[in-house]
């Protein structure tokens, strides 16, 4: 896998590339990226998250629509950074076949993988499929869709 380009974004690099900004930005860094087909993304489950105090007081856990979210963004840094999308903004119009396999807690961190599985180019929707990893465990699976306009 030569050619595989180490390029690490930071979040200030990341929010120069999506149009997201907190309390909704989910991911803090970017530490692979084929441009045009594949990105790895962290994001670090600070226990001070504003989620955290309501889902669940009891015993915290990362809302799973929020993962899907994380997924999206991942993707959102992989699409925008192609020139026939940069400075575009990604909008989610499918979520599909997604599955919950693990929690993710206050204190983990997430390794968010997406590669891009279907393009229709006349149209900029593109489709990508992404894998959540909490450290060794597969967390979550799915598809997202996003219209790039």
């Amino acid at each position: 896998e030569n050619d595989m380009s180490n390029v690490i974004y930071t979040k200030d690099q990341i929010k120069e590339i999506i149009p997201h900004r907190e309390p909704m930005l989910m991911i803090d860094e970017v530490t692979e990226m084929i441009p045009g087909k594949s990105i790895t993304a962290r994001f670090h489950l600070r226990p001070e998250l504003d989620f955290f105090r309501g889902h669940f007081p009891e015993a915290p856990v990362m809302p799973g629509v929020l993962t899907v979210e994380s997924m999206a963004q991942a993707s959102d840094v992989l699409l925008l950074s192609c020139e026939r999308y940069a400075k575009t903004i990604p909008y989610f119009i499918g979520i599909d076949s997604v599955r919950f396999r693990k929690k993710i807690e206050p204190n983990d961190t997430i390794e968010i993988k997406s590669v891009i599985e279907n393009e229709i180019e006349d149209r900029a929707t593109v489709t990508c499929y992404v894998e959540v990893w909490n450290g060794e465990a597969l967390a979550t699976t799915g598809k997202v869709t996003l219209a790039m306009r």
